[in-house]
């Protein structure tokens, strides 16, 4: 190779270790207010853009030197072989869309431990990544700090509470300074046991492999203080803010023991590939509401809150990825204890994901947080000897067209793989990148729709969520909204006219494309993620709220709720929902059946023997009917406004059944907790009913 073309593949090098380090520094606190999620999705843009530039670069760079060279590790081959069982689950998933959406960003993370193991391969490249990835440690920190005592730097109106992180999670956030506080620790060790010398300069490092080096420590002890302040006030705002305003809130390792064994074992028509390759990689909160038992509507502050990640990560990879992908982790895990002195400094990481859940951020660190460690036991005087050399790969054509990976004589040397590298890579980051550029600019037409709608702009809102789905037509989210808001337009829409009037033609039509569309919208969900019982829940209330309206509106409505009763068999209130469609519909007895459901998976809940109450009172059985009602007063005796409501009901159904004259029977009311399930916004009936299409589609994909 001339000496230009190794000038180039120099400045390559550079560049992409430049990149490393500033991902390093940056990553924990970028932000972006233009997309719905200000901390997760920035990151995720972020680490996939510097990847996808550094895979470029070393493409380009072997393509240069005519030869493809690869850092080996002990680690390699786990995590590869990890990568495809989780992009195996995700493509046999259900609700393949969701899986597949979560799978690239954790594919991102991957490939940034090969770009930090490829691309620092000397001690001074290893120590500026560790800086890099400890000074943005001790800025997060340093934000922490001030949020803490209530100064706030940061121009968004988000960070201006106590609790604000930039990760988003007070839990994501620990568990990050948590993770590289041992390297942190290690790197100041020389001034933390011996004190602080006259010259730092002369300070003794004990490497990983017990080798002596010259260093400095002190900036990393400095760093170390940092850290740990951030640790301690990251923990200290865990465990005292209240679950519901960011606080610690894991679910129970008994629900997730529970779910995860059945989602592998319980999976009706896909017993094998459960097994195998679980419910798909990102989608627990559908093992969770299918899986989850009675016994967990007990637990008074969590019964209702949906939990999209389990009690740890490796309890979520069983339920998610299968007995392969739990296996393959650990195969990862059991690599690393083989290298001891990786072990020691990545104990931290292993143990948490025995026992806390991981979220894409967390995730992210561990493989960036392994890449470094390697990079720096790699580039020690024994770390050939425990698996971290270089490797070239060549493609050599024999004259008889055979293949081979080193070069030897009668053959003749051309560089092929290199330009088939650069190929592969350009169609991977294309098709990625295709992709995850639709994704984000939806994302952001989906946020411009959500702020139209708080602005009372309908038109805009409507406008922006239709380019959203444009755009990026599988995303189940943007289908629910939708259906939603068209529903809410020509709901808007029929209650302006006048009372006694009839609308004109042109919006009579109006309201029934959106109508249409509201119904399509919802349909078009439960396709892209029939598992999600959000999707069927949506659309049973779409329905219901056209019940009178639409033809055989209630029939849909009671498909689309007992298809969500399916997706989540204990939970009492889609029981209640249900109940509420007989209620409306005047059929007692049914609604009789749901509401006692509901009362006997959830003793405890006011609102079920509420709804049973008004049930039994509307078929005239008035004393069970005060049963019910005596029930919701013991239950509700330190709610003083509810207290007070159901003590006037039952003073005067008392009356009807001594047979005083009374008011008029008791209304439904949408006041909670207590409260008749009904249409919360019911267009008024057409006669004859519109034609609407019915869920029947949508039902044959959940199965």
């Amino acid at each position: 190779m001339d000496e230009s073309k190794t000038e180039i593949a120099s400045y390559l090098e550079n560049a992409s270790l430049f990149l490393l380090g500033l991902l390093l520094l940056i990553f924990p606190f970028f932000l972006l207010t233009l997309t719905t999620d200000a901390f997760v999705l920035p990151k995720q843009i972020l680490l996939g853009g510097v990847v996808f530039i550094i895979l470029i670069l070393f493409a380009v760079k072997s393509l240069l030197q005519g030869q493809v060279i690869l850092r080996r590790t002990p680690f390699d081959l786990p995590i590869l072989l990890f990568t495809l069982s989780l992009l195996v689950s995700s493509v046999f998933a259900v609700n393949r869309a969701d899986a597949l959406i979560s799978f690239v960003p954790f594919l991102f993370s991957v490939l940034a431990f090969f770009a930090i193991v490829n691309t620092a391969k000397d001690k001074n490249s290893a120590l500026l990544l560790v800086t890099s990835l400890l000074t943005g440690a001790c800025i997060v920190s340093i934000l922490s700090l001030l949020s803490f005592l209530k100064i706030y730097i940061l121009p968004f109106s988000f960070a201006k509470f106590q609790t604000f992180n930039p990760f988003g999670s007070l839990l994501d956030q620990a568990l990050y300074l948590l993770f590289v506080l041992p390297l942190a620790v290690y790197l100041a060790w020389p001034l933390i046991s011996k004190g602080k010398p006259e010259d730092p300069a002369n300070v003794t490092y004990v490497d990983s492999e017990g080798l002596e080096k010259k260093g400095n420590p002190v900036p990393f002890a400095v760093g170390t203080v940092a850290i740990i302040v951030g640790l301690l006030i990251s923990s200290y705002l865990l465990f005292k803010t209240p679950p519901q305003n960011g606080g610690l809130l894991i679910l129970p390792f008994e629900t997730g023991f529970q779910t995860a064994f059945a989602a592998i074992s319980q999976d009706t028509g896909r017993v094998f590939q459960g097994f195998l390759f679980g419910s798909g990689y990102g989608t627990y909160i559908t093992d969770f509401t299918r899986f989850k038992q009675p016994a967990f509507n007990q637990n008074q502050d969590l019964w209702a809150l949906p939990f999209p990640r389990s009690s740890s990560f490796i309890l979520e990879l069983l339920a998610t990825t299968g007995i392969l992908g739990i296996l393959l982790f650990i195969f990862l895990l059991y690599r690393i204890f083989r290298v001891k002195s990786i072990f020691f400094l990545f104990l931290i990481p292993i143990i948490a994901s025995l026992l806390v859940p991981f979220s894409f951020l967390v995730l992210a660190i561990f493989f960036i947080l392994l890449g470094i460690i390697s990079a720096l036991v790699g580039t020690s005087a024994k770390g050939e000897s425990q698996g971290f050399y270089d490797v070239e790969i060549q493609l050599v054509a024999l004259q008889k067209g055979l293949i081979a990976f080193a070069e030897s004589p009668g053959r003749h040397k051309k560089p092929v793989l290199p330009s088939i590298i650069l190929v592969l890579i350009l169609i991977l980051i294309g098709l990625i990148g295709y992709f995850g550029v639709k994704y984000v600019v939806s994302d952001i037409a989906y946020r411009e729709s959500r702020i139209a709608v708080s602005q009372k702009n309908n038109q805009l809102a409507y406008q922006k969520q239709v380019d959203a789905i444009r755009i990026f037509p599988y995303r189940d989210e943007y289908y629910r909204y939708s259906s939603q808001l068209n529903f809410a337009l020509a709901n808007s829409l029929a209650s302006q006219q006048p009372a006694g009037s009839s609308p004109s033609a042109q919006t009579q039509q109006t309201i029934f494309t959106l109508i249409q569309q509201s119904i399509n919208a919802g349909r078009a969900a439960v396709n892209y993620a029939p598992q999600t019982m959000l999707n069927w829940q949506n659309l049973s209330f779409i329905y219901k709220n056209l019940i009178g309206f639409g033809q055989n509106a209630d029939n849909f409505a009671i498909l689309a709720n007992q298809q969500a009763i399916a997706l989540d068999p204990n939970n009492p209130q889609e029981y209640i929902n249900l109940g509420g469609v007989y209620y409306q519909l005047g059929q007692w007895d049914n609604a009789i059946r749901q509401f006692q459901i509901a009362a006997a998976l959830k003793p405890d809940f006011a609102n079920a023997y509420y709804n049973l109450g008004h049930a039994l009172q509307e078929k005239a059985d008035l004393n069970n009917a005060l049963a019910q009602y005596e029930i919701v007063r013991r239950l509700t005796a330190n709610d003083k406004p509810n207290l007070d409501r159901i003590s006037k009901e039952i003073e005067d159904l008392k009356k009807r059944i001594a047979g005083s004259p009374t008011a008029s029977g008791p209304a439904p009311s949408s006041e909670q907790p207590l409260g008749i399930s009904s249409p919360q916004s019911q267009l008024p009936p057409q006669n004859p009913p519109v034609k609407i299409p019915p869920p029947i589609e949508a039902t044959k994909s959940s199965r």
